[in-house]
This record gives C-alpha cells, sequence and structure tokens, in this order.
C-alpha cells in the first residue's frame, strides 16, 4: 500500500513535484533529491554513476558508458581522457527540445519522458535537479563485463573511474 504508483505525484527536496511515470525508474526518484541535496554544498564539480536506463547499453553496447553534463566542455574532455587511459566514454547531449516530452498535467514535471531517447530524457530529468551554476557529469553506465578480456573477471565490473581519476588529478590536483 506504501509503494509508489504510476501518477503518483512525490514531491522532491528541491520543491518541484514529480509524477511518478513509472514504478520500474523509481531509481532515478532517489538520485534527484540526492543531487538536489549534494548541490547545496555548491561542490566545484558533482559527479553521479548510475546503471539509469538500458536505453545508454542500447545506444552505446555494454564496453562504453554514457557521459551527459551541463557543461559541453568538460564532457568531451573527460571523454578525451577516458580514451587516454583506456577507460572509453563518449558524450551525449542534453538535448533541450525533449524536456517537453516529460511534461505533466499534475506536477511539475514526469520522472519519464515518452519512451524515446530514454537515455537523455533520464539525464535531462536528473539535470532539472541540478543547480545550473554547478559542474555535473552523469555517468550511465552498464558496469557488467560478460567476461573475455584479458585480466577481467565476468561479472561486476568497474567503468570509467580511471578516467575520472585522471580527470580529478588533472583538475585537481596539486600542480
Amino acid at each position: 500500500g506504501d509503494s509508489f504508483r504510476p501518477s503518483d505525484v512525490l514531491n522532491s527536496r528541491k520543491g518541484l513535484t514529480v509524477e511518478v511515470g513509472d514504478t520500474d525508474a523509481e531509481g532515478r526518484l532517489i538520485l534527484a533529491d540526492a543531487l538536489a541535496l549534494a548541490c547545496e554544498e555548491k561542490p566545484a564539480l558533482l559527479v553521479n554513476f548510475a546503471t539509469l536506463t538500458g536505453a545508454a547499453r542500447v545506444a552505446l553496447g555494454v564496453d562504453i558508458p554514457v557521459i551527459f553534463s551541463n557543461n559541453e566542455k568538460l564532457a568531451f574532455t573527460l571523454k578525451d581522457v577516458g580514451m587516454a587511459n583506456d577507460d572509453p566514454l563518449w558524450p551525449l547531449p542534453l538535448w533541450q527540445p525533449y524536456r517537453k516530452d516529460m511534461t505533466s498535467d499534475i506536477a511539475d514535471i514526469s520522472s519519464t519522458g515518452s519512451g524515446k531517447a530514454g537515455a537523455i530524457t533520464a539525464a535531462l530529468f536528473l539535470e532539472s535537479f541540478v543547480d545550473p551554476q554547478v559542474d555535473w557529469i552523469h555517468i550511465d553506465l552498464y558496469a557488467w563485463d560478460h567476461g573475455g578480456k584479458p585480466g577481467r573477471t565476468k561479472g561486476g565490473t568497474e567503468m570509467a573511474s580511471r578516467a575520472l581519476f585522471a580527470y580529478l588529478q588533472n583538475r585537481f590536483g596539486k600542480k
């Protein structure tokens, strides 16, 4: 009786009301509040990793996580750092015209889009909870290795960690 149901309206930490579009997308509701909370500290950089959508895996396959950022230069810099560190990532756009697919008649925003461009609309949903003054990176990753790569076991695996670590060293490391 206490579970989320489609068309429920939830109050978010940021003050936006959210229409539950799909009960299989509950993780983004929790992540949205976490991002809003993190932004209250005004960090120099906010990064989140999530196996948020199957759409990201469909778009780029199982080996390449998707990067979204509210700072396009940052996204492409992280892509380049990832390629240089044998830890590939690839940016997709926060295509603002797709926001229309998340309109709701009963809330400020729907938690899901129209079913098209699922990775992008999920990232746009999250972006709604991020302070635009905070550099933000969202990495939508599969994080599973089917085996077959030398030195990698079958099962859950890290993705994008070497790329992010190298980026952080370059940006924030002592000179």
